[in-house]
Formats: structure tokens, sequence, C-alpha cells
């Protein structure tokens, strides 16, 4: 099993970045939620947003709503995370997730990437 985050990197205030993470390894569509945490410097590993299989709906933390969206490509098992007005405390490594509550259940989670909001 792999998720393989992409597209972080150094931004200015005020910018816009889209992580995406590539899943491979098991069957996408059979995950409940794909997500995105992210945990900053000294930190709690936090949920940022997530996104239904069975209909496509989201949930986002109430920090980022309006300014980040989930999505998802299931034909490229791909979940994207596209971020603007970015700001500081956006400051994080980000990390994918897939999840099945249901048997048989797993919990997988990507290696993470660095999102840096600075002047």
């Amino acid at each position: 099993v792999q998720l393989v985050e992409s597209g972080g990197g150094l931004v200015q205030p005020g910018g816009s970045l889209r992580l995406s993470c590539a899943a491979s390894g098991f069957t996408f569509r059979t995950a409940d939620a794909m997500s995105w945490y992210r945990q900053a410097p000294g930190k709690e590993r936090e949920l940022v947003a997530s996104i239904t299989s069975a209909d496509g709906s989201t949930n986002y933390a109430d920090s980022v709503k309006g300014r980040f969206t989930i999505s998802r490509d299931n034909a490229k098992t791909t979940v994207y995370l596209q971020m603007s007005s970015l700001k500081p405390e956006d400051t994080a490594v980000y990390y994918c997730n897939a999840r099945r509550l249901h048997l048989p259940q797993y919990n997988y989670w990507g290696q993470g990437t660095q999102v840096i909001v600075s002047s």
C-alpha cells in the first residue's frame, strides 16, 4: 500500500498550492473516506479535510473553510487538496489518509509533504 503526497513547497502568504495524493496497493473506492491531515511543529496532527467515497461529501476544519478544497479522481486513484489564500499558520507537514471503518478495516498514511507559508 502506498499513499504518495506531492505538491508541497514554499509559498508566500496569500498564495496557492495544490497537493496530490496518489494511492496504490488497495482498492481506492473501498475507503470510507480519503482525508488530508496536517501537523505543525509542536502541535498535534489535525484533520484538514475529508471526502467520502459513497457520495463525495466533504468536510473541512473551520480554519480552512472557504480557502481549501478537497477533491478526488477515482480513475486516477488520486485525492487533491487545493489550498488558496494561504496563511503562515497553514505551515505544516500535510499527510494523506485512507480509512475504512468496516471489515476489512484499514487506516493508511502517506509520508507527508511539507508546506511552508512565509514571505
